[in-house]
């Protein structure tokens, strides 16, 4: 075997195994970030989208995305053909390599839908989401006939979209999902409303249990960052080498810059605002994850000096972020929205702004650094434009599928858990009880109605009883008491 095929398919398989590492990053972030009573939940969402994933990427996905691919062939196509459960497939190493992206974009949402979604509801979108919306923005971008793809023999205003490693792919696409899942969903109970439906002055916190977790997950997930993003570099096919340590030095400035200027602009605004200021560990982490996604569309094209402003820009973008998706009542359990629906959009466009001509041509040297950043050349914006269309195609394809996807899902009942198992907590709804043990501070009242009404559940079905008068949660949050409509409000307070 040729040596040479030998490091690049090892180094394939090396990157895809730090971007899967990913998965735990996200895993542990999402279960320090939610309630005790909540932790098993959203673990398992978190595998179950790394496993539905990998069929989903496998029979379908990858066809989608690259199937038939002609590199010297100037057609655009919308999908791909061929290569369904990869027959015919000879690259398996990037295969893995792709699936590693996909089961990021589905876990980006795992997050915001925590504690109150159920089960069947997140495989369905997962599945969904990899196997045909993420799949089509892929061919669009990143295969050699996408109508963006800069890959292409006569790319789009002879520049194509510039998208290193998925800001807009991955991030946009996973973050847009979980804005238009968040909402459909509804806030988690006592969120923004009382018991007896009033909207709360200033919304209820719901802090994690464990901040030791949620650190972990950040730095799990920076690690795996140096395989996202200097990995994407082995797809390249000249001066791999120096444009991947290119990457890994411009991943660490934007993040560090990131998780600064979360911590510090925000100290400076806790001082203007309330005159107390302290420092706030969740922002340091969350605008460190922002400069780690707004890197990632840049990170071979620009120059290391542009990485640190895109950090710290990404660092105040989801300082802006967090507090507007609050103040319109969005609930957002990990901040996903900000950090890579913002974010994600801030790297492509950062990338028309300060993508540098030497960096171009070292990437494309055919082109020879032609169209490159705003910055170097006011007279030329035709980069910066394909970034905006970019941007509106990721928005408005995603949004065309996943927004009626989930309306029909809550239509169908099969969306939000049910509000006494929400009360009660999913691990004891769904999995037999708290995965870390203790009560998770659930009244043992409310987990004695659950398992009343299941039995009263049970009881109908045996005897092919309709009645509606089963115990119930009612809308004043008192598990003894009946609602005979069955339709509780399940958006309101948790007492």
């Amino acid at each position: 075997e040729d040596p040479m095929e030998f490091s690049h398919q090892f180094l394939i398989v090396y990157s895809s195994a730090l971007i899967f590492f990913m998965q735990s990053g996200f895993a542990m972030l999402c279960a320090g970030s939610v309630r005790l009573k909540n932790v098993g939940n959203t673990m398992l969402k978190n595998l179950l989208d790394a496993c539905g994933a990998s069929f989903a990427f496998y029979a379908v996905g990858f066809a989608i995305a690259y199937g038939g691919d002609d590199p010297n062939s100037p057609t655009k196509t919308f999908i791909g053909t061929t290569n369904f459960f990869l027959i015919g497939v000879e690259d398996l190493g990037f295969w893995l390599f792709q699936y590693a992206f996909s089961a990021a974009s589905a876990t980006i949402v795992a997050g915001t839908l925590a504690e109150r979604c159920q089960m069947a509801a997140y495989l369905c979108y997962s599945v969904m989401l990899v196997g045909w919306v993420y799949p089509v923005v892929v061919h669009s971008v990143w295969s050699a006939n996408g109508f963006l793809s800069a890959f292409n023999v006569e790319p789009l205003w002879g520049v194509g979209l510039l998208d290193f490693a998925g800001s807009g792919v991955v991030h946009m696409t996973g973050g847009i999902t979980a804005l238009f899942a968040t909402i459909i969903l509804g806030p988690r109970r006592g969120r923004f409303h009382d018991d007896d439906g009033r909207p709360l002055d200033k919304p209820k916190e719901f802090p994690g249990h464990s901040v030791a977790l949620q650190m972990l997950g950040c730095f799990s997930l920076w690690f795996g960052w140096y395989g996202f993003n200097a990995g994407s570099a082995l797809i390249l096919t000249a001066n791999r080498g120096s444009i991947a340590a290119l990457v890994g030095v411009n991943t660490t400035l934007s993040a560090g810059m990131g998780g600064l200027s979360g911590l510090f602009v925000n100290l400076l605004v806790l001082e203007r605002l309330t005159g107390e200021p302290f420092f706030d560990l969740k922002f340091a982490m969350n605008g460190t994850l922002s400069g780690l996604v707004a890197i990632t569309a840049g990170c071979g094209f620009v120059e290391p000096w542009a990485a640190v402003i895109i950090g710290f820009v990404a660092g105040c973008i989801y300082i802006a972020g967090t507090h507007s998706v609050e103040y319109f009542r969005i609930d957002d359990a990990v901040d996903a929205v900000p950090v890579h629906l913002l974010n994600g959009a801030w790297g492509l466009f950062s990338t028309g702004l300060l993508a540098s001509p030497t960096r171009l041509a070292a990437a494309f040297p055919e082109r020879g650094g032609e169209h490159a950043g705003l910055f170097y050349d006011f007279s030329d914006p035709t980069l910066i434009g394909v970034q905006c269309i970019g941007i509106l195609f990721i928005c408005g394809w995603t949004m065309t599928i996943m927004l009626p996807f989930f309306v029909w899902l809550d239509w169908k009942g099969w969306f939000r858990s049910d509000p006494l198992e929400e009360i009660v907590g999913l691990d004891t709804s769904y999995h037999g009880g708290l995965v870390l043990g203790g009560t998770g501070d659930v009244q043992p009242e409310y987990i004695t109605a659950l398992k009343k009404k299941r039995e009263e559940q049970k009881k109908s079905k045996k005897g092919g009883s309709n009645s509606n008068t089963e115990p119930y949660l009612s809308d004043n949050g008192d598990p003894n008491m009946v609602d005979t409509n069955n339709e509780p409000e399940y958006r309101y307070d948790d007492p």
